[in-house]
Formats: structure tokens, C-alpha cells, sequence
């Protein structure tokens, strides 16, 4: 028998996680199309990218900026990009221009040097912030404890909108182990919106990757990050 074609391979995975998708959705009262997924492509080519268009998919993750405008460049503009790693100041003007939703702010000081490149440009950006939900010293992000205390300096924002809030948890073997740092981070986020009250609308929580995105659909996350899933073994195609 031939070989499965790649947009075969990523239907069918694409029809896995659906189904996934859709049940977490139900266990938790949720609508289906309340939660986003972003599919990370940082592991395959524009090539194999590309195929997600033809199956509906348009929202694309990135961790590397060089590596999101090298893409955005290849692929179509109905792509919705999304930069999920960290973002260099340097890296902001240009960054800026192509992409939906930065996930990724992981400091005061780089959402006021994006509020001051969106003044620049007369755009207006959207942005969540990154929390270290799980304390771990190896994953970046504003640490819990100290979110609440950024509110004042959110409220002075124009031009980058802060609209909820992005995280992590640390690996687990059993993903409802994941369960309680989802949950705190969804607390964090309804705390913060309640401190900002109108300035800013925290809808998103950015949470839950291959290993544990059923469990973050149900602790609240409107945006899922998942590429391992849908790109296992394609990385050379």
C-alpha cells in the first residue's frame, strides 16, 4: 500500500484531537468553539505547514521570531500567528506587524517596550502575559506572586492589550497532576481582571499543550497549544 500523504496524516490526527477537544468541552459545560487551538509548527517546514490551511486551520505558533516571519513570508496572510517563545526587544518592531496574539510576555519592561513600538507604528497589539505557574527555575514568566502587583502599570497601557494570561505546568505522567496549576492560573487571571476592572478584558488563558490540554480546557483555557500531537515523525517531511 502507498504511503499516507501528509494532509491525510495531519486529517486524521486533526480528527483525534477534535474529538478530544470536544469531549474535555462537554465534561466541562464549555462550547467547542470557545477554545482555539493553535497549531505549533516550529518542529515541521512551511511545507508541511501549509498543509494545515486546506484543513481549516488557520491559528499558527511560533517560538522563534525569526523563525514566525520566515514562515509568514511562505505561507498565505489568512494565517492567524501566533508568538508563543520569548521575544527580544530588538525583535519587537518587526514581530509587531505579522503576528495575531504574542503570548509570550514574560516582563514588565518588554510590554512597555511593545506598548511603545505599537504607539510607534499607530497599531494596537494583543498580548498575555506569561506566568511561571509551576515555579520551576527553568521556564521563563512573571512569577505568580508578584502579577497582582503589575495592575497599576497595566492601566496606563493604550496600544498593547492585555487580554488574559499564558502558562505552563511542569510535565507530569498523569495530567490531572496538572490539574491544580491550571486552576491557580485561572484564579490569577480573575484576580488581575478584578484589580484592572474595565482597563483591560482578561478573555484568554493560554494553556495546555499535547500532554495535558484536556485538563487545561477543563480548568478554563481558551487557547490550546498543541504540536507534537499533530507533528510527531513529520519533521523532515
Amino acid at each position: 500500500m502507498p504511503e499516507p500523504s501528509i494532509s491525510t496524516i495531519l486529517a486524521d490526527r486533526l480528527n483525534a484531537v477534535e474529538a478530544r477537544l470536544r469531549a474535555a468541552c462537554a465534561r466541562a459545560g464549555r462550547k467547542r468553539e470557545d477554545v482555539t487551538l493553535v497549531a505549533v509548527t516550529k518542529t515541521v517546514s512551511s511545507e508541511v505547514a501549509a498543509h494545515l490551511l486546506g484543513l481549516g486551520i488557520t491559528n499558527l505558533g511560533e517560538s522563534r521570531p525569526q523563525e514566525l516571519w520566515h514562515k509568514a513570508a511562505a505561507l498565505p496572510s489568512t494565517v492567524h500567528w501566533h508568538l508563543i517563545g520569548h521575544l527580544q526587544r530588538n525583535k519587537i518592531e518587526r514581530t509587531l506587524q505579522l503576528v495575531q496574539l504574542i503570548h509570550s510576555v514574560d516582563s514588565l519592561r518588554l510590554l512597555q517596550a511593545i506598548e511603545t513600538e505599537a504607539r510607534r507604528q499607530g497599531r494596537s497589539v494583543d498580548v498575555l502575559l506569561e506566568v511561571n505557574a509551576s515555579g520551576e527555575e527553568s521556564k521563563t514568566g512573571i512569577a505568580a506572586a508578584e502579577l497582582p502587583a503589575l495592575a497599576p502599570a497595566l492601566t496606563t497601557l493604550r496600544h498593547a492589550r492585555v487580554c488574559g494570561l499564558m502558562a505552563m505546568a511542569a510535565f507530569e505522567e498523569d495530567p490531572q497532576k496538572t490539574r491544580p496549576t491550571f486552576a491557580s492560573v485561572r484564579a490569577l487571571r480573575d484576580r488581575l481582571q478584578t484589580d484592572l476592572g474595565s482597563a483591560h478584558t482578561l478573555c484568554h488563558l493560554s494553556m495546555g499543550m499535547t500532554n495535558d490540554f484536556e485538563v487545561a480546557v477543563e480548568e478554563g483555557a481558551t487557547l490550546v497549544r498543541l504540536g507534537t500531537v499533530l507533528f510527531e515523525g513529520l519533521g523532515d517531511a
